[in-house]
């Protein structure tokens, strides 16, 4: 009986870094915290007046290859949304980046694995806006391409042996610079976030084979 008890602790203890050995894979879907809406109202002396209304929304789909235990090296794509809503006016800023990246797991005989990683590619930042005056509706579009890098930690806990579930911060930055009219103009966008995800985790044909 104790025996059978130790043998499943073991394998309890276990799942966190079963499937995080060289040859296998993970892949990973996070979002941001949620469809967030944000709303500003300003008050002074009696006045009150409604401020901006943010809408935001972003996903991180991801795969990775361990090209040593612990270390998977794969490419990430990341799409975030924001749309501003203020006083007629409606602005609508849509950033896709896709880049190589490389995750680390600090796997051990926990359940709750930490990791840490980073990324660095490409982006395209659009941004539009709608307006009305007199009665008439206005539009404007602008997009930007540039470099992007992202940073990220956060802790991952394995609910089965191939399924965790995500809990982490990220910061992305993405930068450009453009010539008008001999005039050299730079754009940075940071973004920092919360996310909230799953990685799924799959162990190589050869290792099974093993088995």
């Amino acid at each position: 009986m104790k025996k059978t008890l130790l043998i499943g602790a073991i394998a309890l203890f276990g799942l966190s870094n079963a499937q995080m050995t060289k040859g296998d894979w993970v892949f990973s879907g996070n979002t941001g915290a949620g469809f967030n809406n944000v709303s500003t109202k300003f008050k002074a002396e009696g006045m009150s007046e409604d401020g901006p209304k943010v809408s935001t929304f972003s996903v991180s789909p991801s795969v990775g290859y361990f090209v040593i235990d612990k270390l998977a090296v794969g490419i990430e794509a990341n799409l975030l949304t924001a749309t501003t809503k203020y006083e007629g006016i409606k602005s609508t800023t849509t950033s896709f980046s896709i880049m190589p990246n490389a995750t680390y797991y600090f796997a051990n005989d926990s359940k709750l694995v930490p990791y840490v990683g980073a990324g660095i590619g490409y982006a395209s930042v659009k941004n539009s806006g709608e307006t009305e005056f007199l009665g008439e509706n206005f539009s404007d579009e602008t997009t930007t391409d540039g470099l992007a890098w992202k940073a990220k930690a956060g802790v991952t806990y394995m609910a089965t042996q191939s399924l965790g579930i995500n809990l982490g911060v990220s910061f992305d930055q993405f930068s450009n610079k453009e010539t008008y009219s001999g005039v050299d103009v730079k754009t940075q966008v940071n973004t920092f976030g919360v996310n909230l995800g799953f990685s799924y985790f799959l162990k190589s044909k050869s290792q099974k084979a093993d088995k």
